[in-house]
């Protein structure tokens, strides 16, 4: 897969799966925008990718402010001319059972995983439509297609990230451009690692191919969806679960 002269915005790239998603379309050639509310762990994703010869800059924000997300566009205009590629990876988790959640853990996950990429989705889709030609790729997961005790909030944000691809996808696709969620299961990164160790126990009895994914099989699926090579591909929602969820 070949991203020499593509634009990637990745959101949320400062660490954990984000972070592997930005090495990896680096590594396929493409510029890369590391967005995070963290501005120290963004730069130095981005000084990474500028090590290995790639083209990268820092940009700290907030995905649920609007005109912090409009400035992250400018200033991705400004450094490398057009915007080819998003990846809403930003969010947040604030689990608890229903009953006992609180308001304000239920706005804040769904400002930050949802309305969050919903701004920048809005934002970055005048410039694809103009060039006629997008790729844009939500981080879903597995509790957004099944649910999950606990995580009330965080599945509503996820399944709405699935349902927002797929409209998105029906509203675009006469533009050249395609829309498509990816929706990990168990990966192996530090928000998951902590877990206890029973709860990682009950989780991989869950999992029929017996082990925990790693950041890289998530961008691995978005690799391709991004690419050239999956121009036929839109309104669709990939699985990278290890036969979690067979949906």
């Amino acid at each position: 897969m070949d991203l020499s002269n593509r634009v990637a915005i990745v959101t949320g790239s400062g660490q954990g799966i984000g972070r592997e998603i930005a090495l990896m379309l680096a590594e396929q050639g493409a510029s890369l925008v590391i967005s995070d509310v963290n501005a120290a762990t963004a730069k130095e994703v981005a000084a990474e990718i500028e090590a290995k010869n790639g083209k990268s800059i820092a940009i700290p924000v907030n995905v649920a402010v609007a005109a912090e997300v409009s400035k992250l566009v400018e200033q991705t205009l400004s450094s490398f001319g057009h915007i080819d590629i998003l990846v809403n990876n930003a969010g947040i988790t604030r689990d608890g059972l229903l009953m006992r959640m609180s308001e304000s853990d239920w706005d804040l996950v769904l400002n930050i995983n949802l309305k969050g990429a919903f701004i920048c989705t809005q934002a970055v889709l005048r410039h694809m439509i103009r060039q006629r030609w997008g790729r844009i790729v939500n981080i879903a997961s597995v509790v957004g297609l099944t649910g999950n005790a606990g995580q009330a909030n965080y599945a509503a944000s996820k399944a709405g990230l699935i349902g927002l691809a797929k409209s998105t996808a029906r509203e675009v696709a006469s533009r050249g451009i395609t829309v498509n969620a990816v929706a990990p299961g168990f990966i192996d990164t530090g928000m998951t690692q902590k877990l206890s160790g029973n709860v990682k126990q009950e989780f991989l009895k869950q999992i029929p191919l017996g082990f925990f994914g790693l950041p890289k099989d998530v961008a691995y699926a978005v690799a391709f969806l991004v690419s050239e090579e999956a121009r036929y591909i839109t309104g669709q929602v990939i699985n990278v679960n290890g036969g979690m969820a067979m949906i």
